[in-house]
């Protein structure tokens, strides 16, 4: 403005010297100038407009933006907090479900084993009713009292054996006459005594660590052949099961690690022949009762690390570790 007006001065003085053509022509060169200030004011002004309704339209999109996050925000942890309480509550019930599972196992593990030493306990039993029974029989083959001689046995207070007194014997059998007493059965040969369990087990052991395999079979079925009763023997089953399928014969290792789980359930082998048992069927194509094995495992033996490889590898297969009801894998 200063300059417009110093302008303006100037002219006004120039109005003097000039003649009035030439101050004619300064103004309207003045008036030129001053429509394109005026016209380049109303251009900033327009611009300045767009600028700040652009500005404003920006200022609400980036409003209505945050407000969005935030919602989504706020709809993901409350997303978080309802998942983290259903796996809580979710993860308590299988803990309590898996305790009592535990506790309902062992307790039937417990049973087995009293059956198993009851069984013990009637075989021993029976056994030495039948040498009894032997016995007796050995004792009335032997030649009685003729008729005519007194009975001594009486006057021993000892009881009579059936057929001990007053019997005879048939034409053609017995001892000759004037040769008393029966002939002793022929001797038999003395049974190669085994070594004890705990070397003969050690020994197999080696030899399966060895890969020497053929002898190691061998070696622990003398275990469970001679000490069948012993805490080794469901070990020694579950071993041979081993070599088979170190061998990749899965089939045969299924029936090895079957007996573990009927012979010896509460053996400390159990959850690892169930897990080898899940695995072969799965390496020979039988899936679902590869898995229903795997299930089983988690189920009876829930705390154990063969449970936790069972759950990895139903994990790896995208299998569900509790089925649906009526589902199929």
């Amino acid at each position: 403005m200063r300059r417009i007006l110093g302008t303006v001065a100037a002219l006004g003085s120039l109005l003097f010297l000039f003649p009035a053509p030439q101050a004619h022509a300064v103004s309207k060169e003045i008036i030129q100038l001053q429509i394109q200030v005026q016209q380049l004011q109303t251009q900033l002004q327009h611009l300045q407009d767009s600028q700040d309704q652009q500005l404003s339209v920006l200022q609400h999109v980036v409003q209505q933006i945050a407000d969005s996050v935030s919602q989504m925000n706020n709809t993901v942890t409350a997303l978080q907090h309802q998942v983290a309480a259903q796996n809580e509550s979710a993860s308590g019930q299988e803990t309590q479900l898996s305790t009592q599972m535990q506790g309902i196992n062992d307790s039937v593990d417990e049973l087995r084993g009293r059956l198993d030493k009851l069984g013990a306990q009637l075989q021993a039993i029976q056994s030495q009713l039948q040498n009894i029974n032997t016995l007796q029989q050995q004792q009335t083959g032997q030649p009685g009292a003729t008729a005519g001689q007194p009975d001594t046995t009486g006057q021993t207070g000892q009881p009579e054996l059936p057929g001990a007194a007053g019997a005879t014997q048939p034409p053609g059998t017995g001892n000759p006459a004037g040769q008393p007493g029966a002939t002793p059965p022929a001797a038999t040969p003395p049974q190669p005594q085994a070594p004890p369990v705990e070397q003969l087990y050690q020994s197999a052991i080696s030899d399966y660590e060895s890969a020497r395999y053929d002898l190691a079979s061998s070696e622990f079925g003398d275990v469970l052949q001679y000490y069948p009763q012993n805490n080794l023997a469901g070990n020694a089953q579950f071993y041979l099961g081993e070599i088979d399928y170190r061998q990749k014969k899965y089939s045969t290792a299924v029936k090895a690690y079957e007996l573990v789980l009927k012979n010896y359930p509460g053996n400390e082998k159990a959850p690892s022949a169930e897990l080898r048992i899940g695995e072969s069927e799965l390496a020979i194509g039988r899936r679902e009762e590869g898995i229903e094995h795997l299930r089983a495992l988690i189920m009876r033996y829930p705390q154990t690390p063969e449970a936790m490889s069972a759950r990895s590898r139903l994990n790896g297969m995208g299998v569900r570790i509790y089925p649906k009801p009526g589902a199929r894998e």
